[in-house]
């Protein structure tokens, strides 16, 4: 971009890799919509309200996804951009207060300004990519499968039931599925900045399953067997938190800044952060809304619905690190999967046990994976973690399985 056009346009392109208060800040509208989404299945807590809730999360980190990527472009305190990531935080708080109704009264509604959120993303690309026409390609791919896919939402909110279902999902679906039929290599990131945005994207989620927990005792009696309920919910996000960033995250981002700049690294990030985290959310809001039901009914066993969401989120969680450490070092985590496949197993026992003998039963699990790795991998993990390791991504007969 010549220096005039960048002045008259006010976009300065990115230049350091640190988080800036700006992103944070847009995070923060992202904390809310977590929360809505979580809420939506806890007041309809049916398979279809649990379908729903996860047709309106996958949309609403579609959207957070595409942010990622263009702060990774341009600098979101300069100019333009910052009053663009402003009018866009505004659209995405109209599209987070109109979650709960997002299929019904609002569904229009949350069409149109998930629309905005979107389109104000697009304009800023195709600002930044000016003199870039490798940049201009993919954005140009990426217009089309946006389009079409708030095209179906619209649709979808003049129908209901299972059509109105169905179009969500295929929106959805082709939404995600342009970036895999566009020309990866025209895409530009900054790698520390973009993994460490997904870090921080995670913890936001972890923090919404600590909200749960309040706003899973609004109105009870904070007695012996809630304060071990909340307690136990907090340990099990801390042990969320500890399986992704004690050792996963760090090997993940050096991979990450060592693949080669262009294509490799581009669908790096793409299949490790914009896919791959996505059913870590996912897995964290579903046992957000365990914990909540577990807050509530302390003694009563769940209902089937939330059990899956406790003890199948969780093992969602750790079937996405299995991936992501797959995807990245093409090493088998077999303990993490051995865990998935135990909590999906105890779903039955879920139903029959005290809703909070099944959330000790989830700490239990996850404990026993972080005590194993621990000293299975000590020395390797000591390395890791005190950076003196080569610069190079550690070859795959030295991660951890």
């Amino acid at each position: 971009m010549s220096s005039a056009t960048g002045s008259r346009l006010g976009t300065v392109l990115r230049s350091e890799d640190r988080v800036t208060p700006l992103e944070l800040f847009f995070d923060l509208v992202f904390v809310l919509a977590l929360t809505q989404c979580t809420a939506l299945m806890a007041s309809d807590p049916t398979w279809q309200g649990l379908v729903r809730g996860l047709l309106v999360l996958g949309v609403l980190w579609w959207s957070w996804v595409a942010y990622a990527w263009l702060t990774s472009v341009v600098d979101p305190e300069e100019g333009v951009v910052r009053l663009t990531i402003f009018a866009a935080m505004g659209a995405l708080l109209v599209v987070a207060l109109t979650v709960p109704e997002a299929f019904d009264e609002s569904a229009l509604l949350f069409a149109c300004a998930y629309g905005g959120v979107r389109v104000a993303q697009i304009v800023l690309f195709e600002i930044a990519s000016r003199d870039d026409p490798g940049l201009r390609h993919s954005i140009n791919g990426l217009a089309i499968s946006t389009g079409i896919g708030v095209s179906l939402l619209v649709a979808a909110s003049f129908t209901d039931g299972a059509l109105q279902g169905a179009l969500w999902a295929l929106a959805l679906a082709l939404d995600m599925g342009g970036p895999l039929l566009i020309d990866s290599s025209g895409w530009r990131l900054m790698p520390e900045h973009f993994a460490e945005r997904h870090g921080l994207i995670l913890i936001i989620a972890l923090g919404e399953s600590i909200v749960a927990i309040g706003v899973g005792a609004e109105g009870i009696d904070v007695d012996a067997g809630v304060v071990v309920a909340a307690l136990l919910g907090v340990a099990a996000a801390a042990a969320l938190w500890w399986l992704y960033f004690d050792v996963v995250a760090l090997v993940a981002e050096r991979r990450l800044s060592n693949a080669e700049p262009g294509r490799e690294q581009n669908e790096v990030a793409r299949d490790s952060y914009s896919y791959l985290h996505f059913p870590m959310v996912a897995g964290i809001v579903l046992l957000a809304l365990g914990l909540k039901k577990t807050i509530e009914h302390v003694d009563d066993p769940l209902k089937i619905e939330p059990a899956v969401a406790m003890l199948g989120g969780t093992a969602i969680y750790l079937l996405a690190h299995v991936a992501f450490r797959w995807r990245n070092v093409r090493r088998l985590s077999r303990q993490r999967v051995l865990a998935a496949l135990v909590l999906i197993a105890l779903v039955p026992a879920g139903v029959e046990l005290p809703a909070l003998a099944t959330l000790a039963i989830v700490v239990a699990v996850l404990a026993a994976v972080i005590a194993y790795e621990r000293t299975r991998f000590a020395e390797l993990r000591a390395r890791l973690r005190h950076q003196l390791v080569a610069e190079q991504p550690p070859s795959p007969a030295n991660v951890p399985d």
